[in-house]
């Protein structure tokens, strides 16, 4: 058995709670690692929280000025090497199918470190992610791990209703962020993927506290229930228009975006049932897309819903926001909408689409000066490649 098997094995069959003890046993075993450590990004995806002894971690590190978090933005490997001391520091990103999770920290005798062994190592913290995703379900190790701060019961629900904050497949990238991480409220997004579909749903949040958390779940869920039964997307809005108004009778409502993007020809399906914005930059040039407004969901009862016809070419950025981020006010009395955005989604065009909601936040912040945020923000990023012809 080689030592990356050897590994792997060991990761497969550690307790869900004991991933990181088992890391740290196979590579000092197998690759002489003088120690290892996991590093969980938080929610505000700001930090790089070492899981130690929980509920509590060590001091965080910053993403944004240290090794590991040169790792974790770039998504590659980073090495510091120390010549005194005869060893070095590989800083490995952990990630799932474009989801950023955190970062795998191991020091090791400079003697041992060369290519075969980072890429061995990269695979390593490539399978501590799968297996991070799937311990979820039974520990709260590795959630407990990415908290700054205490989440309120809202953000609680909300966060375990996404479905992550990236996604990439060879036809797509996929980035997300909500704010603020810690306090939010109703604003959320959904994704699905399937052989030739992908299926996007963004959602403009509506009250707050636990009600707004209430509300969102419920057509979530209506949406998904209608999805997984095969529905068209239209009627995937009709049944959780349903859902809504037969509950809360129309004194809440939902305002809602779907799409539904063919693969193989970039055609998509939309259904504009509110107010999250769609902006487009295609070839340099940014653009709002609006399409053909119809009633948000719950607002009615036996609302219709019909889908518009959209076209992506390879290359196209899209760029979702709610009403937290295009209508904040700076002090001067400027909405966010007016000019500030199209700077701040002409200044990300060369950042990848994970780090683009978090860099649009980050600006929003500016914007806004001391101002506390009233309303939580939405990003959501998608960069479409399609499908490449086969040879």
């Amino acid at each position: 058995m080689d030592r990356f098997t050897a590994a792997e094995r060991a990761l497969r069959q550690a307790a869900p709670h004991a991933l990181l003890q088992a890391v740290q046993g196979a590579l000092a075993t197998h690759y002489g690692a003088v120690s290892v450590d996991l590093l969980m990004a938080d929610y505000a995806m700001t930090i790089l929280q070492p899981v130690s002894e929980l509920p509590y971690t060590a001091e965080p590190i910053s993403v944004h000025n240290s090794s590991p978090g040169r790792a974790f933005g770039a998504q590659q490997p980073y090495v510091v090497t120390d010549d005194r001391g005869g060893r070095l520091t590989a800083h490995l990103p952990i990630s799932v199918r474009g989801d950023r999770i955190g970062v795998l920290s191991v020091v090791l005798p400079q003697e041992v470190y060369d290519t075969a062994t980072e890429e061995e190592l990269a695979n390593v913290a490539e399978v501590l992610g799968h297996e991070i995703v799937v311990g979820e379900r039974d520990t709260d190790v590795y959630l407990q791990a990415r908290r700054a701060n205490r989440l309120t019961l809202a953000a609680e629900m909300q966060w375990q209703l996404l479905p992550g904050r990236s996604c990439s497949r060879p036809e797509y990238d996929i980035g997300a962020q909500l704010e603020p991480a810690y306090a939010i409220y109703g604003d959320n997004f959904d994704w699905s993927t399937s052989a030739d579909h992908l299926t996007l749903v963004v959602t403009n949040g509506m009250g707050e506290g636990i009600e707004a958390a209430l509300l969102t779940n419920l057509a979530v869920n209506a949406l998904r229930n209608a999805r997984r039964a095969g529905l068209s997307l239209s009627d995937q809005a009709v049944l959780a228009d349903q859902a809504l108004y037969g509950h809360y009778h129309g004194d809440v409502y939902l305002s809602t975006l779907l799409l539904r993007f063919d693969l193989d020809t970039g055609q998509t399906q939309i259904v504009d049932a509110g107010s999250p914005q769609m902006w487009r930059l295609r070839q340099g040039k940014c653009e709002l897309i609006q399409p053909e407004a119809q009633m948000p969901l719950g607002m009615f009862e036996d609302t219709p819903y019909t889908t518009e016809p959209f076209q992506m070419e390879p290359g196209d950025r899209l760029i979702f926001i709610s009403d937290g981020v295009y209508d904040v006010v700076s002090p001067a009395g400027e909405r966010y909408s007016e000019k500030a955005l199209m700077r701040a989604l002409a200044s990300t065009r060369l950042l990848p689409a994970s780090q683009v909601p978090r860099a649009v936040l980050q600006e929003l912040a500016g914007h806004r000066g001391p101002i506390d945020a009233d309303d939580d923000a939405m990003v959501v990023c998608l960069d479409w490649r399609g499908r490449q012809p086969q040879d």
